[in-house]
């Protein structure tokens, strides 16, 4: 499956996934952590944990501090 990677403030990346792909992964890919954002399909968060199934993804980045 071809997916789309929209980062909120950064770039669109393309990449071709195989079954099994996590969104963890599709993060890996652009070199961020499950930590720092927040995966987004069809505008409702996503478990990282789970396997990708949809063409275009939205990651937002999360701003922590005091």
């Amino acid at each position: 499956m071809h997916v789309t990677v929209e980062v909120v403030g950064g770039d669109d990346h393309e990449f071709d996934v195989g079954e099994g792909t996590t969104y963890a992964d599709l993060l890996s890919e652009v070199d961020l952590s499950p930590h720092e954002v927040s995966v987004m399909v069809d505008g409702r968060p996503v478990p990282e944990d789970q396997p990708v199934e949809t063409d275009h993804v939205k990651v937002l980045r999360l701003i922590s501090g005091g």
